[in-house]
């Protein structure tokens, strides 16, 4: 579902408060020539966001970018990672005006999208904080570090069930098949972006993860494309547990709901980044910039950590966001490997094989 969210500054306005930024003077260590930026962006005077980051989850983030930038004003709409990416080719091809920023977890779309030439190169002054990893071609920024987890329900579920690494899984999944008929849920690789990144990662890392997928599919599983969809079953006991979930969702549910519970996989756990770029076509492309830096900021990554997206800088210190142990996390690098699986044969080969173990066809 598409919806719209522009969060307005005029409670600021009308206490007269001066927002931290309001001048076009540079943050510390930006060049002084940022200041014409700010300035540029004032007159542009807002821009655009396509996201498939939950509007509910960017709303403190946007208020305190409007309020760090007065005048310029943040149109954000979110969508699933798949109907975001056919929206966006869909507005280019037609000529009549896009998004000025793209944010989405669907890793090898957006990198899809930087390779096919949509994005506009920018050398963020952030970009000295970042991992390498996490950069590509001055084009996408990957912004957050992201575990992949399961989640299970801890009233529901048998302790001595909760699975530890994804052998474990497997195991359980295949000796209790009969108890966890329909109990299981995933995302859909061939409807949902992320869905596919993840799991093909999990079979480029391991290859035996088809055998997984084969206990999986003993089970029935449910498939979705929505993540508050799956969690929000999770919850209520239709499903006792979700492999592959991102888990900032899952810990922030967790801090409402003690009932939701956290496994990030001892064998290996994915790490996923929400990449952003500025694609060529922004018709506010200074206010997009800005935007994009307050995202890399150290307040912005702190104010993503308070959602409990894990911040992609190392700086922070302790920010409180649950994080698996270095030696277990594997990053999903965001650059042209990620296009291997996205090639026509080879991802019908993939969803093929997919189909054949989950639905039987």
């Amino acid at each position: 579902m598409k919806r719209i969210l522009t969060v307005l500054t005029a409670a600021l306005w009308l206490t007269g408060a001066t927002p931290e930024g309001s001048s076009a003077t540079p943050p510390d260590g930006y060049p002084l020539s940022y200041a014409h930026i700010i300035e540029a962006a004032r007159q542009e005077g807002s821009l655009s966001i396509y996201s498939a980051t939950d509007a509910s989850e960017a709303a403190p983030l946007i208020r305190a970018f409007e309020a760090t930038y007065p005048g310029v004003r943040v149109e954000y709409a979110d969508q699933n990672s798949t109907e975001l990416y056919s929206r966006f080719i869909a507005e280019v091809a037609a000529g009549q005006g896009t998004a000025d920023l793209v944010w989405s977890s669907a890793m090898d779309l957006q990198v899809k999208l930087i390779h096919d030439g949509y994005a506009q190169a920018y050398a963020s002054p952030e970009k000295p904080n970042l991992p390498d990893w996490a950069v590509w071609k001055d084009e996408g920024y990957g912004v957050t570090a992201e575990p992949l987890v399961i989640a299970y329900n801890k009233r529901l579920m048998p302790p001595g069930d909760v699975p530890r690494t994804r052998a474990d899984l497997e195991r359980l999944l295949r000796a209790k098949k009969d108890f966890y008929q329909g109990k299981v849920a995933s995302y859909d690789p061939e409807r949902s972006g992320v869905g596919f990144l993840f799991i093909s990662q999990d079979v480029q890392v391991r290859q035996d993860t088809w055998r997984l997928v084969e206990a999986l599919a003993g089970t029935q599983p449910r498939l979705y494309t929505s993540t508050g969809a799956m969690l929000e079953r999770l919850v209520s006991g239709e499903h006792l547990l979700v492999y592959n979930m991102i888990g900032s969702y899952a810990l922030q549910r967790q801090k409402k709901d003690p009932s939701v519970g956290i496994v990030f996989p001892a064998d290996f756990t994915l790490t996923l980044s929400r990449i952003a770029f500025i694609p060529t076509e922004a018709r506010h492309p200074n206010a997009a910039k800005l935007f994009l830096d307050f995202l890399l900021s150290k307040r912005g990554q702190a104010l993503l950590a308070q959602r409990d997206m894990s911040p992609v800088r190392a700086d922070l210190g302790d920010t409180g966001v649950p994080t698996p142990p270095a030696e277990q996390v594997r990053a999903i690098r965001v650059g042209p490997q990620l296009l291997a699986n996205l090639d026509p044969l080879t991802r019908l080969r993939f969803l093929k094989q997919w189909k054949r173990i989950v639905r039987g066809r």
